[in-house]
Formats: structure tokens, C-alpha cells, sequence
């Protein structure tokens, strides 16, 4: 399993590369880096072992190991397991995890058998590049499974940021992706295993209580590792197996393990110090897709406001083949100078008896009133659709405006059959 190199997301958001982010833009920006470099990766191999299979990797089944109960508080100090290079006893899985002077990796050395549901980890000797960790099975069936780190050439690291989240991800094995490191980098070697990866692995299996089974403590994880082991020579396609779940548990430790961590497979630097006294800055090969505004939707859901936007522009192209048909100026008789005026020049009506100085009441509000024109003299008035108006007692302002003219008239022609107030 492989995993990004984390130093990308430190180079997207460095001032010296000006990249600008989602939130400097509003959360409209967008971008998208697509980097060649190394990516880290972890191989995961397990086997299923029986007990004859696995006493010379155990040290409670050695004749050393029997007899009083072996001292768990100083282990593996307190016991007297052969210092390297002494390469330990042969097993029968030596070619399958490569064990022995032939490969140069001496076979681990176990506490114990653990019981069921528990796990032990292998953390003896010095210069190993592998840890191992065996488990025990709810049917007492035991699986030994070994854990290292590389370096490969065959991936890219792709980083997407948005105001919503960022995705870190590593694209591998793609034929098509012309930025994997190994394309366009010459001389490249594909599984450099880091050595110094185990010592960060024996820590990381001490925090998630991988060694506990020492003192059968039950640990929970354990448990959950434990259920994943096949009970048959097949694996459970709706399950992962416990190889790929401890390759995803020890993800976290490369991901951290790349941070301020070289783009390259080697150490270009003249120092043998594994760290730099001060920081420098190191280019990589990449691409950068960015969107500094948006004139579209950005999710497949979004599509749903074209329908309202087509409806919008409907109106708009609507209303300007009006007003170009019906073009020039309109007079709003409802607004409040022009309504008050009305009101002032109409006759009494019948229909609003005894509201004078309290307002209407009651069915008073449901009386329909039409705005009138008297012809002549070019006056408006309001009217009730019941009533008629009585000319006599009206009041007469006539307008010094020639009626072929007036503005209002024309409004009054156009609107007058259809404004009710």
C-alpha cells in the first residue's frame, strides 16, 4: 500500500510558490497539483503458521524459555537470545519472509504463543528493517505477518484543495500517468526499503497495544485484528483481510514519516547528518490546475439552477420585446402622491357610509373601485363598481394638458380596464 508524500501539501501552501487558496479567493478558488516524486509505501505479508511451525521463532517454546515463567518486565533484555550475527534458528518459512544469511534478515524472536484474540510483536535485535506481529485466532489458529517500509518509483502524488477540504492522494501502476516518478527520473530504484522505518513501526505497535498479548491483556485492537484472520483457505471478499488492515492502521507512521522529507529517493547532501541544519528548499516536477472564479456549477447536483436561470432569461427577453413594442413612459396611478391625489378629486361614495374619520369596516374592504376618466375635461376620479358618481357634487380640477399628448391619458387608455384597487 502506498501513500502520498506529504511534503507536497507544505509546498502548496509555502508563499514562495504564490499559489493563491480557496479562502483568499472566497472559497471560489480551486486548484489541483499533480507532483512526480517518491511516494512511501508499506508491504504486508502473512501467513498462517501451526504451533510445530513457529517454536523456533518463540521463546517460551525454547528449552531456554521453559521451566520458571520468563521475566516479562525486561523483555527481551532480561532473556539470553543470541546477539547478531548470529542468524537465529531456521524455519520453514525462510524463503517466504526471507530469512537467514542467504538474505541477510534474521527471523523474529516471540515472547510467547498469545492466546486467542491477542497479538504479540517481534521487537529484538538491532539493524532490522522488518517488524512482525503474531496473532491468535478466536479457533487458536496462528498467522505471523511481517511489516517494512519502501521507498517507490512507481506513483505520483495528486493534491486537490477547495474551501470545502483538501484530498491528499497517491496514483500508482497507471499507465497513463505521465508524472510517476520512475518516467522522469532515470536510474531509479522501485521498493528502496527504509530502514530506519522499523523503529518508528516497533513504537507505533506499542501505542496500539500490538504487544500486549505478552500479558494476555485482551486489548481491543488486537481483538478486531485477530477476527480478520481467514478461517479457510480463501479470503472473505466482504471483509478485509489482516494484512490489509494493519496496512492501513500503519498508514499514519508513512504519511509522518515524508513530512520535510526529501522529493528524491537519496540523500543529495553532501552532510552525514540524517537532518539539516537549516531547512533549504528542494524543487519536484508537477503540474498546477487552478480556478480562480467560477461561472458554473461545480457539483452534478447544481445542474438543477440552469432550469432557473433559463426561466429568468425567458422573462428578461420577454419584458424587452414588451417595452419594445410597448415602449414609453407609464404612470403609476397607485403610488401614494398620485393615489392620494385621486382620492382627493373623487365624489363620495354610498358604499363607505359613516367611515369618515374611523376607516372602512367589515365588508367596506370587499367594495371593488375602478379608476374613471371623464373624456371632457380630462379628470380622474375613483369610482365603485356599484355606484355612480355624482357629477354635480364632484370636484372639479381639470388638467392643463392638450389630451393627445397627455402622458396619463395614454396610461389611462392602456391600463384603466385592467387596475383595480
Amino acid at each position: 500500500m502506498a501513500m502520498p508524500h506529504a511534503g507536497v501539501f507544505a509546498a502548496t501552501r509555502d508563499p514562495v510558490n504564490s499559489i493563491l487558496q480557496p479562502q483568499d479567493l472566497n472559497g471560489l478558488g480551486e486548484y489541483d497539483v499533480h507532483a512526480s516524486v517518491p511516494s512511501p509505501s508499506t508491504n504486508v505479508l502473512c501467513a498462517s503458521m501451526q504451533r510445530e511451525e513457529l517454536k523456533p521463532m518463540v521463546f517460551s517454546e525454547w528449552p531456554a524459555g521453559k521451566g520458571p515463567a520468563t521475566n516479562l518486565t525486561g523483555w527481551p533484555t532480561s532473556q539470553a537470545i543470541p546477539k547478531w550475527p548470529n542468524w537465529l534458528n531456521r524455519t520453514t518459512v525462510d524463503d517466504l519472509f526471507e530469512f537467514g544469511e542467504k538474505y541477510g534478515r534474521r527471523p523474529p524472536v516471540f515472547s510467547k504463543l498469545p492466546l486467542p484474540y491477542n497479538t504479540v510483536s517481534n521487537d529484538t535485535g538491532m539493524y532490522i528493517d522488518t517488524i512482525y506481529i503474531l496473532a491468535t485466532s478466536a479457533t487458536g489458529d496462528y498467522t505471523m505477518c511481517s511489516m517494512r517500509a519502501s521507498v517507490t518509483a512507481g506513483c505520483s502524488t495528486q493534491y486537490h484543495a477547495s474551501l470545502s477540504g483538501g484530498s491528499l492522494n497517491t496514483r500508482c501502476e497507471d499507465p497513463q500517468d505521465s508524472l510517476a516518478y520512475g518516467r522522469l527520473h532515470a536510474n531509479v530504484t522501485d521498493g528502496i526499503i527504509a530502514t530506519d522505518w522499523a523503529d518508528v513501526a516497533t513504537e507505533w505497535a506499542l501505542a496500539l497495544s500490538l504487544n500486549a498479548g505478552i500479558n494476555d491483556a485482551m486489548a481491543s485492537n488486537a481483538r478486531l485484528l485477530s477476527q480478520l484472520i481467514p478461517t479457510q483457505q480463501a479470503l472473505d471478499t466482504s471483509l478485509p483481510s489482516i494484512a490489509e488492515a494493519l496496512a492501513v492502521l500503519s498508514g499514519c507512521t508513512l504519511l509522518l514519516s515524508s513530512i520535510d522529507s526529501p522529493f528524491i529517493q537519496y540523500w543529495n547532501y553532501s552532510t552525514t547528518e540524517a537532518a539539516l541544519a537549516e531547512p533549504q528548499y528542494q524543487s519536484f516536477p508537477a503540474t498546477l490546475r487552478k480556478r480562480e472564479y467560477a461561472s458554473g456549477g461545480t457539483q452534478r447536483w447544481q445542474g438543477i439552477f440552469y432550469i432557473i436561470l433559463f426561466l429568468t432569461f425567458a422573462t428578461n427577453v420577454f419584458c424587452l420585446i414588451y417595452f419594445i413594442v410597448r415602449h414609453g413612459l407609464v404612470a403609476d396611478f397607485i403610488e401614494p402622491q398620485n393615489l392620494f391625489a385621486l382620492s382627493l378629486n373623487s365624489p363620495p361614495s354610498d358604499a363607505l357610509d359613516g367611515a369618515c374619520g374611523g376607516g372602512p369596516e367589515g365588508e367596506q374592504f370587499a367594495v371593488n373601485w375602478h379608476i374613471k376618466m371623464d373624456p371632457e375635461r380630462e379628470h380622474f376620479y375613483i369610482q365603485n363598481t356599484q355606484g355612480v358618481p355624482n357629477i354635480g357634487r364632484r370636484r372639479r380640477r381639470p388638467l392643463e394638458v392638450e389630451m393627445e399628448t397627455s402622458p396619463v391619458t395614454k396610461t389611462y387608455n392602456k391600463l384603466s380596464k385592467r387596475v383595480l384597487i
